[in-house]
């Protein structure tokens, strides 16, 4: 407490010293107003004013100081930080030294006193003059000596983009006395903007010219300032950036400029999913807000990458209430706070349990019958797995299974199963335990009145495990950055598509569909290395290089979406597809199953072989394999 109050003491005190300076300012600025117009009135030549003329002007000079002061006192001439002025101060100043102008009119006619006609409206304009250059002389110097600084040693930078973004962005980077950059010049693809200036900047011209001036130049960094700039347009833009390697930074999105937050505090590194080549999957909001409001949704997995992110999105459609259930704790502590100060009228609940409690799953649902429940609780990382296959199996099998068979008991209306295109001809454990959940749900939803759907997605970009996360740390530590295979491909989407795809098939579903979302091409794992890299600023292979550690246990090199027997139909969403039930035997599968209930109960020390008798299609990757594999390749 001392410490702030000798912190107040000090900002009081260098307060009190700046106005101090003010005031004595501005009593020369005075004194030097009421004698300028008369000078510049007789041709510069003082010893030719009128001594009757000079009487008046210093007759009248303190009671003009007085009021002068009271009149700036009371615009808040003091009281504003110059350092950040703008309009409304400079507004301040004329109209301050208007009235004072006025005052001074006033004053000399009561008192009689001599003075030329024209010495008024010289005295207004010198008095404002002066008053502006005082109060801007600082900030203007700082200024100067900040861009010199930055000509020496500053980053510097190619805006693309002149529109109302790029303006802005502009604006900000020149004014601001803590940027470092210097902008050099700027793209834009109009032609009719080519060869023109903005704020001193001139446009070079389109597109073609990028690399061409970011040598010229030697830029150091490129700001693409096109927020209503859609993925296709990103992607051409990022993809011609790349040969120059330079950093990338961009604007997050349009609702920026929407919502006027356009400044360089909005800047983003340029990331990854600006190379997907596609513009975000779109969703019908409003039939998921009225699937969702007023409803009871229960979140399986609340706390991870997908389940949070459900949350997130179901918190904002008014459902009647959200149970979150997560067995970690932190995550569960993580969405809880985050959504009680977003949505502080939001009923929640968020409980700590297991999936693989079957009576602590019952005891929920029996308390607040939810209406829908998203199964989002799983282990997903393969290379885990595959060396604890049977907690996999505990997790993610039997896990659905006692979750699906509670939903049912306590009457719950659709059940949502998140799935993944590993279950797609499975090589691992992981996969193929989600390929005998999305059997589970649909066994399920031929017996029993609650609606079971499975929605199947590919990789989630960001999400905990994925590898842009982990490229990020390798690059931030200086590399290597650890691909396993040149030829590796993965199918990926953002978390809030892959949440956007699970809330839309909600709506969609009938009961016992797979739903599978159309990414587009696959992308291949080393691409997206390299650009991350170039993308970072560096020089791949120099700054930077990519190192080959050979597929891990369980992985193989693409990924499916459908199995081949599995055919498509589609939805009002383009984008989003049902597969075709594959036909099994019901009662064989319940034998299998119990069978491999008791296998992993008892910690047997192979339940791959129980597994490839549900899950024909699995065939498992061992390591003998994967080396081979590696030597063919």
């Amino acid at each position: 407490m001392e410490i702030i109050m000798k912190m107040l003491d000090r900002m009081n005190t260098q307060l009190l010293h700046r106005r101090i300076v003010l005031f004595i300012i501005d009593i020369m600025t005075v004194c030097a107003a009421g004698i300028i117009p008369l000078w510049i009135r007789f041709e510069l030549n003082y010893k030719d004013i009128p001594e009757v003329y000079l009487s008046s002007a210093w007759n009248f000079m303190v009671m003009n100081v007085v009021i002068t002061l009271i009149v700036f006192y009371a615009f808040r001439l003091y009281h504003s930080l110059w350092a950040f002025a703008g309009t409304a101060e400079v507004q301040n100043i004329l109209a301050a030294c208007f009235l004072s102008a006025v005052l001074d009119f006033v004053g000399m006619k009561i008192l009689d006193y001599p003075i030329p006609r024209s010495y008024y409206f010289m005295y207004a304009l010198v008095l404002t003059a002066m008053t502006t250059l005082s109060r801007f002389s600082y900030r203007i110097l700082r200024g100067m000596h900040h861009k010199a600084q930055n000509r020496k040693n500053g980053t510097r930078v190619m805006i693309i983009g002149a529109g109302d973004a790029g303006n802005t962005v502009i604006k900000e980077i020149i004014n601001s006395n803590y940027s470092t950059m210097t902008i050099k010049c700027i793209i834009d693809d109009n032609e009719s903007k080519w060869g023109r200036f903005i704020q001193g900047i001139k446009i070079v011209g389109g597109r073609d010219k990028i690399v061409e001036y970011a040598a010229l130049y030697g830029i150091d960094e490129i700001i693409i300032a096109i927020p209503s700039a859609n993925r296709a347009t990103m992607k051409a833009l990022v993809e011609i950036c790349k040969e120059t390697s330079c950093k990338l930074r961009t604007l997050p999105g349009i609702y920026q400029l929407v919502n006027g937050e356009v400044n360089v505090s909005k800047l983003r590194d340029v990331d990854v999913e600006d190379l997907l080549g596609r513009d975000p999957i779109k969703v019908d909001l409003e039939s998921i807000l009225n699937y969702v409001k007023d409803k009871t949704v229960m979140v399986t997995g609340g706390g991870g990458s997908i389940g949070s992110e459900l949350c997130r999105q179901i918190a904002g459609h008014r459902p009647r209430r959200l149970i979150i259930v997560d067995i970690y704790e932190n995550n569960a502590y993580e969405i809880q706070q985050e959504l009680k100060y977003k949505y502080p009228r939001l009923d929640l609940v968020v409980l700590i349990a297991s999936v693989r409690n079957t009576n602590r799953m019952n005891s929920i649902m029996q308390e607040y019958r939810p209406d829908i429940i998203y199964h989002a609780a799983a282990h997903k990382h393969v290379p885990l797995m595959e060396v604890s296959p049977n907690e996999a199996i505990k997790n993610n099998v039997f896990g659905t299974w006692k979750t699906a068979q509670a939903a049912v008991q306590n009457g719950v209306r659709k059940f949502v199963l998140i799935s993944t295109d590993k279950a797609v001809n499975p090589t691992n454990i992981m996969g193929a335990s989600k390929r005998i959940c999305e059997m589970i749900i649909q066994t399920y939803n031929r017996h029993y009145e609650t609606e079971f759907v499975a929605v199947r997605f590919g990789n989630v970009l960001g999400s905990n495990g994925s590898v842009i996360p982990l490229f990020k740390k390798q690059i931030a530590a200086g590399g290597p950055v650890t691909v396993t295979h040149p030829d590796i491909i993965r199918y990926f989407m953002t978390i809030p598509e892959a949440v956007s795809l699970v809330l839309q098939a909600g709506v969609y579903a009938k009961g016992g569909e797979i739903f599978v979302l159309d990414m587009g091409e696959p992308v291949k794992i080393l691409d997206l290395a390299k650009n991350l890299i170039r993308l970072s600023g560096y020089k791949l292979d120099e700054d930077i290089r990519i190192e080959f550690t050979g597929l891990r246990p369980g992985e193989k090199l693409y990924e499916e979406l459908l199995m081949s027997e599995e055919g498509l139909t589609d939805t009002e969403n383009k984008l989003i597809h049902i597969g075709k039930p594959i036909e099994f035997d019901e009662s064989q599968f319940y034998v299998q199953l119990n069978n491999l209930k008791k296998a992993v109960e008892k910690e047997c020390a192979d339940v791959r072989p129980l597994i490839q008798e549900i899950v024909p299609t699995y065939e498992p990757k061992e390591s003998e394999d994967i080396k081979d594999m590696e030597e063919d390749s």
